[in-house]
């Protein structure tokens, strides 16, 4: 009697990464940065310990891949001066809500408050995708970091208060509300002398 040994298909480092990536940002969320673990990652993600550090070199280098977010910015320069401020709250708060890497930006923005590295990544973000999306419209270098920060502080403060603390008013407030209201406080910083 002759016996044929199975094949068993190996995993693709695709979907390996995709799979460490998921469970890192789910335990990152629940854990927080300090109290995860490699070990619960890689149990998660039902590999090894050893594949997380073989793709991924470092539990930090893996938060950094976990967090590394686009945020799709529309270019400010093609959009009516007179809505700058509507459009940009529009895409944050679909950003936040219903990307497909909405839990990667929130995961960031609730340890940037207790982790040095999660905060440094959120300024790098910030300041590598929101400043040159202002400076598109405001041509004077400072004035352009000043109001890029400014609406920073309005587009985290909604996340913050919106997703993580759930603030009941501004959780039951619908989309279209945010927009016009906070939209017209983004529209000032980016477009008042």
């Amino acid at each position: 009697m002759i016996r044929y040994r199975r094949r068993v298909a190996p995993r693709s480092s695709t979907g390996t990464r995709a799979n460490i990536l998921d469970a890192a940002r789910h335990r990152f969320a629940s854990d927080g940065f300090h109290r995860a673990t490699v070990r619960a990652i890689a149990a998660d993600a039902g590999i090894d310990p050893s594949m997380v550090m073989r793709y991924y070199g470092s539990k930090a280098a893996l938060f950094a891949a976990a967090v590394d977010v686009d945020l799709r910015l529309p270019d400010l320069a093609t959009v009516p001066r007179r809505r700058l401020g509507t459009t940009l709250v529009a895409h944050f708060l679909d950003r936040w809500e219903r990307a497909a890497d909405a839990d990667a930006l929130l995961l960031l923005l609730r340890s940037a408050a207790t982790d040095e590295a999660a905060a440094a990544r959120l300024k790098e973000i910030f300041a590598g995708q929101l400043a040159p999306a202002v400076r598109r419209i405001e041509p004077d270098a400072a004035r352009s970091r000043e109001r890029a920060g400014l609406v920073a502080t309005q587009m985290l403060g909604l996340a913050l208060c919106r997703a993580i603390l759930r603030i009941p008013p501004v959780v039951e407030m619908s989309a279209d509300a945010i927009v016009a209201h906070v939209g017209a406080t983004v529209q000032r910083y980016l477009t008042a002398p």
